[in-house]
């Protein structure tokens, strides 16, 4: 059996990859590492025979959907389970829908993880519970045409769900206010939102929650 883990932290990695071997160490298990979307989608070249991808949503990079993009062109049946660490249902079933056959959130415990990998590994699709939870409220993703917000949009909506200002997100990013002016635009844009109070309260509809720190 032949995994990829594509993460950029490499302790995530060699985590995740300890985790694999004493799960499966009745398998002749070969694990392969990438750090970026590009370095993931050489490795599929010569590696065709590739069981599973553990991709991280976040790379330094491409977005993850950015990534599920390029598998399809590789390899279109490749089997994908995405980590990420936002719990937004919206951003969950953008990912289903480009590809992936599960998403699991890095908050979770690993038994939720192996669960997620056992079943995509039988050829199932692992729906995470935030995603049904969401669905079985009589609500559903509405915007799952749009793009993803990349990932510095995400993490400065991170700091408006925290009630953070301009200032004090681009100090903790080490920006200019202006910058935090743009991503700010582009987030009322995505929301359709007038102001960040309206922005915020339809990112807390939309699923959207405060999972890391900025």
């Amino acid at each position: 059996m032949k995994i990829l883990i594509v993460d950029d932290h490499p302790l995530i990695r060699e985590g995740l990859g300890q985790l694999l071997r004493g799960t499966y160490a009745q398998h002749e298990l070969v694990l392969l590492h990438a750090s970026t979307g590009a370095q993931a989608v050489d490795t599929l070249l010569p590696h065709r025979d590739i069981d599973l991808v553990l991709l991280d949503f976040k790379l330094p990079d491409m977005t993850g959907l950015e990534v599920l993009r390029e598998f399809a062109r590789v390899r279109p049946q490749l089997a994908v389970l995405v980590i990420s660490g936002w719990a937004n249902p919206q951003l969950m079933q953008q990912t289903l829908d480009a590809g992936a056959r599960g998403f699991v959130l890095k908050s979770g415990n690993t038994d939720k993880l192996l669960q997620a990998v056992d079943r995509v590994l039988r050829g199932q699709t692992y729906v995470p519970p935030e995603l049904q939870a969401f669905q079985s409220n009589g609500r559903s993703p509405d915007n799952t045409n749009r793009p993803a917000l990349s990932p510095r949009q995400e993490t400065v909506l991170s700091g408006l769900l925290d009630g953070q200002s301009n200032r004090e997100i681009a100090e903790a990013l080490n920006v200019s206010d202006e910058t935090v002016k743009t991503h700010v635009s582009a987030i009322l844009r995505y929301f359709n939102a007038d102001n960040r109070t309206q922005a915020v309260l339809s990112a807390v509809d939309a699923g959207f929650s405060k999972t890391k720190k900025l």
